[in-house]
């Protein structure tokens, strides 16, 4: 077993807050998928809603190409626009692959033991020492100099202001933020950061990562939680980096929709947390072990990391599906021993 770094430890230490997760199912292992896996029907493979977006269509058109190849059978692409409905096709085994954040595998695994993890993208030196991605809270460019105390970016001033997460089922875009909230703030009733007019003025979700940042954008709240990876094809740094408590970003000239119409606005990131890597998932029942060997193979050779319709290369302005922080990074092996951190932070 890996060990894991430091900062997600940390992670672990604000379990005791016990954030649970608002609209979840009851944790009884569905029934659908229970059977033995039909070795001759085609793999359906679900998608979050931020990994539905259009900018990623072409390293989805990939992966199909890469799965039909090595399994030889044809492969359905589900994009979504709701995280519990990927969460419930991958659980129910109506698909039998997912990609996915960690709270939400953490759901669907609660949902049904079938459902099981098993590769996820490794940090720049081609391991899970460090295989994180970056959660921000995010407030406008222009508002930006509220949020400071003693000369650093601080959340201390972010009560009664007008909050924005990503939906409940999310691990970047709710849960880790949350977290760091309560535990700055002592907060002990975790529905408080969820309810109008409880600790926020006002409590939005935009339903993707995509969805939460325009709605700081568009101004229609004050600050907002969302992820590095799912906002790099929109976004661009103009001071500091995604690394960096504090950065400037601007939406891209050739930003696509839904950001087409916010070109030029800025956002300056006043909290940075990390957030273990999401895993590539499947439903143990639905799918022959034959597919899960022979998937589990190809996702995690080097091969497939050197796919540039998948893996964007460091630095590149065309992000895909996984962006490449040096030319190590790729897809290792992981169990569910391996989200002991987000486990505990979820409360199961």
């Amino acid at each position: 077993m890996v060990k894991l770094n430091k900062s997600l430890v940390g992670l672990s230490l604000i379990s005791v807050l016990g954030l649970g997760l608002a609209g979840c199912a009851s944790g009884t292992s569905t029934k659908a998928g229970s059977k033995s896996a039909d070795k001759s029907k085609a793999i359906t493979v679900v998608f979050y809603p931020n990994e539905s977006a259009k900018s990623f269509q072409g390293s989805r058109d990939a992966l199909k190409k890469s799965l039909e190849k090595v399994t030889g059978k044809t492969v359905k692409l589900q994009t979504t626009t709701d995280y519990n409905v990927a969460i419930q096709a991958i659980a129910s085994g109506k698909a039998q692959l997912a990609y996915m954040g960690a709270n939400g595998y953490i759901q669907a695994h609660k949902l049904s033991k079938d459902v099981k993890p098993f590769a996820a993208q490794s940090d720049a030196d081609g391991t899970l020492k460090k295989a994180t991605y970056n959660s921000y809270l995010m407030v406008q460019q222009k508002d930006a100099d509220k949020y400071k105390a003693d000369g650093k970016y601080s959340i201390k001033d972010i009560k009664g202001k007008k909050m924005s997460y990503v939906s409940n089922s999310s691990t970047s875009g709710f849960l880790v933020p949350t977290a760091k909230i309560s535990n700055e703030f002592k907060i002990k009733d975790k529905d408080d950061l969820t309810q109008n007019g409880k600790f926020f003025s006002k409590v939005l979700y935009g339903g993707s990562h995509q969805g939460s940042a325009v709605n700081l954008l568009k101004g229609d709240v004050d600050v907002a939680a969302f992820d590095d990876g799912d906002l790099m094809p929109y976004l661009k740094v103009t001071n500091g980096s995604w690394d960096k408590v504090g950065s400037t970003f601007a939406v891209k000239d050739d930003a696509e929709a839904p950001f087409s119409s916010l070109k030029g606005k800025q956002v300056v990131n006043i909290a940075m947390m990390p957030v273990q890597q999401g895993p590539w998932v499947y439903n143990t029942k639905a799918l022959s072990k034959d597919d899960q060997d022979k998937i589990a193979k190809e996702f995690t050779s080097k091969e497939f990391a050197q796919n540039k319709e998948i893996f964007s290369e460091p630095g590149s302005k065309t992000p895909k599906l996984f962006p490449k922080k040096s030319d190590k990074t790729q897809l290792l092996k992981v169990d569910d021993q391996w989200y002991a951190p987000t486990h505990k932070l979820v409360g199961y």
